[in-house]
C-alpha cells in the first residue's frame, strides 16, 4: 500500500470572487480552466488543470490568508520572465529563504493566497 502521488490541492477565495480569481489564474498564471462535476457546481469556485494535478479553487469567508505560510509552488522554466511579468503587473515580490539547487520567490495573489515560484538551477 504507497501513496502514489499528490491529485489536486485546493486553494480558496473569498466567496464571490470567482471571476477575479479566474483573471489572475488563467489570464496572468495562464493555468487552463477544467470542467468542474455538474454535482459540485453549485459550491461556487472552480477547477484548474496543471500538468499531472489540479488545483481546485474553492470560496470560503471569515479566513485571512495573510496570516498563514500554506501555499502552493509552481514549478518554472524561466524564473526571470515571471519574476519581470508579475512585478510588471505590480504584484509584489518577496524573497525567499535559499534552497540548495534551487532559485525561488514568493508572492500574495490577489486573494492574499501565498504562492511560491520555484525553478530547478542548472548544474554548475
Amino acid at each position: 500500500m504507497t501513496i502514489i502521488g499528490v491529485h489536486h490541492a485546493q486553494i480558496t477565495i473569498p466567496k464571490g470572487l470567482e471571476q477575479q480569481a479566474k483573471d489572475f489564474y488563467c489570464g496572468v498564471l495562464g493555468l487552463n480552466e477544467m470542467k468542474k462535476p455538474v454535482f459540485l457546481q453549485g459550491r461556487g469556485g472552480f477547477w484548474l488543470s496543471l500538468g499531472n494535478m489540479d488545483v481546485h479553487v474553492g470560496t470560503e469567508d471569515g479566513f485571512d490568508r495573510f496570516s498563514t505560510k500554506a501555499h502552493l509552488a509552481y514549478q518554472v522554466d524561466s524564473m526571470s520572465d515571471w519574476k519581470n511579468k508579475l512585478s510588471n503587473l505590480g504584484v509584489e515580490i518577496a524573497d525567499s529563504i535559499p534552497i540548495e539547487g534551487y532559485e525561488r520567490f514568493e508572492f500574495r495573489d490577489p486573494f492574499g493566497n501565498r504562492v511560491e515560484i520555484i525553478e530547478k538551477k542548472l548544474q554548475e
